[in-house]
């Protein structure tokens, strides 16, 4: 079915920064304590454009080191930040957030660049989002507040009271580690509510999409953050990744990322049992009822899973559809996905880019295939282009529920799709997964939109719509998409000890 042959071809930059990193790939350094350092090893990582294989520049590889380097910076300038009023930390956020804003196509350009997604959705979507979590946390500023307590205390001295209160106190020094495949804007959901909580931070970006997370390193000291507040350590997750996680002077790991590498960052908190919260994976269910409004349907379905070639933790992989509407509704998710122009992020009328890399292309074919192998329904599909990082929107279907394809988080653009005539069918269906992300409900009958939501095992459901979000939305997951929640005001609470103070007055 699939009518897209070949990929656009890159485009010219239009920011003069990108220009110039194309024209000759930068070394980039590393921020710690407000300079800009080389790794102690003096190693460094090339940066590949996912589309083509290009090297666009190369990073410091950090080591642990590094790291100790970047926690001592970080523990040093806590006193700094701490003793900065709300209304100064609001002022740094909201810059950073102007500054954000200022490069706006600088900063789209070069994650489009590094990640491979298309310009609109860096553009549109992505970049201005990270402004947003900035200005929202920086509203925030002044809600770090406790409260006094009505106590039942009994045996305070004969003419004396008891007086109680809470005092909320920043967690400490965060190490904040971000995956590859919505760089910025993850993480700046980490970085803002850890700052409006009073905190500090060391901020490990991927090793393979680092570029963003530098320029914002370099906008957060031109708005005037004090130098150690915000510490930039690129690197290999497994040697930068888990020293900052295993480190003893670290307070709290934010991470988010896949189940398994969330496992092992539980295991390396241990060193000193600091506090962690965990974004992890997901293979989110959307069930579609014979009453759904398929002209909302079918495009949300599409652009659910095939935004950002399906790397979105949340993006709807699992389709539960009424029998009734079945056909109809796959075979317009797959014709939608076969008019999607591939290409490459810089060009202007790309649709959908590539997967971050060949080693991930790979491996969502494997599932493909073997769900071929066992006999299901494919729509669409298949590699396109020379270098092996795109794949063509897919849809899978006549699948057992317990196969790999339908458990496992492939995170490309591939939706399974299964047929339900029953709603505790889909249901059960929806719930039986090791993840609980999020999910959607697709009808027009708020009464089962309601009751279905109550039912779903997961940390957010959208009603006809799928991958909404907001600044104020949290966002987190149950079951093994782990715990705590970004955006929205419970993020706070991340980065946040509470402290009983009682006294006879």
């Amino acid at each position: 079915m699939s009518i897209v042959t070949s990929i656009l071809p890159a485009s010219a930059p239009e920011t003069p920064f990108v220009s110039a990193l194309l024209e000759k790939p930068q070394t980039q350094k590393m921020l710690i304590n407000g300079n800009w350092v080389e790794a102690s090893q003096s190693e460094t990582i090339d940066v590949l454009d996912p589309a083509n294989g290009t090297t666009i520049a190369y990073l410091q590889r950090g080591t642990a080191t590094d790291v100790d380097q970047a926690v001592k910076s970080a523990r040093a300038a806590l006193p700094v930040w701490g003793k900065m009023t709300p209304r100064q930390k609001a002022e740094v956020l909201h810059k950073i957030a102007d500054l954000i804003d200022a490069n706006i196509e600088a900063l789209s350009e070069l994650e489009t660049l590094d990640q491979g997604k298309p310009y609109s959705v860096s553009r549109w979507a992505e970049i201005p989002s990270a402004a947003k979590q900035f200005r929202f946390f920086a509203g925030l500023c002044h809600a770090v507040e406790g409260k006094t307590i009505n106590n039942s205390v009994e045996y305070q001295p004969e003419g004396r009271d008891v007086h109680s209160w809470t005092l909320k106190e920043p967690v400490g020094v965060v190490g904040a580690i971000v995956p590859w495949n919505s760089p910025l804007v993850l993480t700046a959901m980490k970085i803002a509510p850890a700052l409006a909580a009073g905190c500090t931070v060391v901020l490990k970006p991927s090793e393979e999409t680092s570029l963003t997370a530098i320029k914002l390193g370099e906008m957060a000291l031109e708005a005037g953050l004090p130098p150690g507040v915000l510490n930039v350590v690129t690197g290999y997750g497994h040697e930068t990744g888990s020293a900052l996680a295993s480190h003893t002077d670290v307070d709290k790991i934010a991470f988010t990322g896949s189940t398994q590498t969330g496992r092992a960052i539980v295991d390396a908190s241990k060193s000193n049992l600091k506090r962690v919260s965990l974004e992890l994976g997901g293979k989110s269910p959307a069930i579609v009822m014979k009453d759904a409004d398929l002209d909302l349907a079918i495009p949300g379905l599409a652009n659910g899973i095939f935004f950002n070639a399906g790397q979105v933790c949340v993006a709807n992989s699992r389709a539960f559809i009424h029998a009734d509407i079945y056909d109809q509704v796959i075979e317009g998710v797959a014709a939608y996905g076969a008019e999607m122009q591939l290409g490459h992020g810089l060009n202007r009328q790309t649709a959908m880019g590539p997967v971050v890399s060949r080693k991930q292309a790979d491996r969502i074919e494997a599932y493909v295939e073997g769900a071929r192998n066992d006999g299901a329904q494919i729509l669409g599909g298949g590699r396109c282009g020379d270098n092996g990082t795109f794949i063509k929107p897919t849809v899978v279907g006549n699948v057992s529920t317990a196969s790999p394809i339908a458990q496992d988080e492939v995170f490309g653009p591939v939706l399974v799709a299964q047929k339900f005539t029953e709603m505790d069918e889909a249901l059960n269906w929806a719930n039986d997964t090791s993840f609980g992300l999020a999910s959607s409900i697709w009808t027009r009958d708020f009464s089962t939109a309601h009751k279905v939501s109550r039912q779903l095992r997961a940390g957010t459901v959208w009603i006809n719509t799928h991958s909404m979000f907001d600044a104020a939305l949290p966002i987190g997951g149950v079951k093994q998409s782990g715990y705590g929640r970004d955006s929205g005001i419970t993020a706070l609470d991340n980065y946040l000890e509470t402290k009983t103070v009682c006294a006879v007055i």
